[in-house]
């Protein structure tokens, strides 16, 4: 505790000293702070290249599965298979990860290192945007799968309610649950 009787009147010259050692420690706590964005932003860097070769090793290991000897599904024979199907018309984009073609019908599959529920929603609006962006294929049935290397069982079941394949690793085999699939 500080003695009113031993403290100084502020003078011109202590308060300049003041302000001059606030300006001081202001510009350490800037440099500071500027050091840690930069290793923040090198540390996302690092994690979101984590992420993408993550999905990219999901995206190679399904696309292999599908392309050697798996083009048989939805109890459907397809003749060809794509990856990284991208396309843009009218102010509507979107990305396939794998599209299934035969005479009549069409296999979307998104792909995910590890699946999460939100992915449903992403999923289903394949469909819809398939048809607008694709119009030659108005007509084809549109079926729809999930496939990841990693699922929980409640994300498994939601993804059968809402008609949409469930495509996993089990150890070296893809394993296709297609049992409630949908036609979109």
């Amino acid at each position: 505790m500080v003695n009113a009787q031993n403290m100084q009147p502020a003078t011109p010259e202590t308060v300049w000293a003041i302000l001059q050692e606030t300006a001081k420690s202001q510009k350490e706590t800037e440099q500071i702070v500027k050091e840690n964005a930069k290793q923040i932003k090198e540390l996302q860097k690092t994690v979101g290249g984590l992420a993408n070769n993550q999905g990219s090793f999901a995206e190679e290991y399904f696309f292999n599965s599908f392309e050697n000897g798996q083009k048989n599904f939805f109890g459907k024979k397809f003749d060809e298979i794509q990856r990284h199907v991208t396309h843009f018309w009218k102010g509507l984009e979107d990305e396939y990860d794998m599209v299934l073609y035969n005479d009549h019908t069409v296999a979307i599959i998104e792909v995910k290192y590890k699946a999460h529920v939100n992915d449903i929603s992403t999923v289903l609006k394949k469909a819809e945007t398939f048809r607008i962006l694709f119009p030659n294929y108005k007509d084809f049935k549109i079926y729809l799968g999930l496939a990841s290397m990693s699922f929980y069982s409640e994300l498994e079941q939601e993804c059968i309610n809402e008609g949409i394949a469930v495509i996993k690793q089990v150890g070296d085999t893809v394993v296709i649950n297609d049992e409630n699939l949908k036609v979109f």
